[in-house]
């Protein structure tokens, strides 16, 4: 093939982790199914405050920790033979199979709300603000935990969760409905995996559209700031390693997402392309230091809220 006819190809997902730490898929995931899927979900609650413990009932007993969706408490289990649209979609697996190889697996997947500012007490608001994670699984009432909410999360990588496992793994999401600016997309780092494993919260400091990002080992790259915006079905993939975060919700209504993470499978992929092109390290034995033993924010800083 000439060398004009091969740059005219167009880049495939290992192609894209590797210049930039994603890939956004051009034709995304059924829409009508998308959305099928988002009114099934928003009858089973009030995405508003009833969400929500009293003050006098989280300080009777808080807890921080177990207070995410897990098997058999998650609401996707309700929705499994639902999710063909996503798992089965043609484009999707294919990029996933590019970047993983031939039996990959799915590691989590899960519903994720970005629950919006009119929807979270005064109470809760004042003790969060600036806090680097604003999970609010602590503060939903347990019957509700079935579901992560957010209400903003500091620029991190998805090897945050994950202690001493190598980034072998990859993150998809995907917008049941349209997201734009004032929706809580995603922020996302373009070319930031490429210093590998780094500690929560991350060393950014902001220039225009861009950001310096320090490892802490003496690297130091620049990277340009992408917002994901989209229609229904919008549906990105992206490196363990690349940072990414969103602002607290500044629409009037919830934004609801499936997030997804799929692992390498045992033979040859295009990840293992991509782990080659990076400086640090795959993986962490401490991955934060923003919480205390309680597992209760001790860090008050927020880098994407500057995004």
């Amino acid at each position: 093939m000439p060398a004009a006819a091969r740059r005219a190809l167009p880049a495939s997902p290992t192609d894209d982790f590797i210049a930039a730490g994603y890939h956004a898929f051009p034709r995304g995931v059924d829409a009508i199914a998308a959305a099928a899927l988002l009114a099934d979900v928003r009858a089973t609650r009030r995405f508003d405050a009833s969400l929500f413990l009293t003050e006098a009932a989280f300080d009777a007993d808080p807890r921080y920790v177990g207070v995410n969706p897990e098997p058999g408490r998650n609401l996707l289990e309700r929705f499994e033979d639902r999710l063909g649209f996503v798992e089965a979609d043609p484009g999707i697996v294919a990029g996933l199979t590019d970047l993983l190889g031939e039996g990959y697996e799915i590691l989590n997947r899960k519903l994720v709300c970005g629950v919006p500012a009119t929807s979270v007490p005064a109470w809760l608001k004042a003790r969060i603000t600036d806090n680097p994670v604003n999970n609010l699984g602590a503060y939903v009432r347990p019957e509700y935990r079935d579901v992560t909410y957010f209400y903003g999360i500091d620029f991190h990588q998805d090897l945050i969760d994950f202690k001493d496992r190598e980034a072998d793994f990859v993150t998809l999401y995907v917008y049941l409905h349209e997201v734009g600016p004032r929706d809580a997309p995603l922020y996302l780092l373009e070319g930031s995996h490429r210093l590998g494993a780094t500690v929560f919260p991350h060393r950014l400091t902001r220039t225009g559209e861009a950001w310096r990002y320090a490892d802490g080992r003496r690297g130091e790259a620049w990277t340009l700031q992408r917002m994901l915006t989209g229609p229904a079905g919008f549906a990105a993939v992206w490196h363990a390693c690349t940072l990414h975060g969103t602002q607290p919700h500044a629409a009037d209504h919830e934004r609801i997402s499936l997030r997804y993470l799929f692992a390498k499978g045992r033979g040859p992929a295009g990840l293992d392309r991509v782990n080659a092109t990076l400086s640090g390290p795959l993986r962490l034995a401490d991955t934060r230091r923003d919480l205390d033993a309680a597992g209760q924010a001790r860090i008050k800083a927020n880098s994407v809220n500057r995004a």
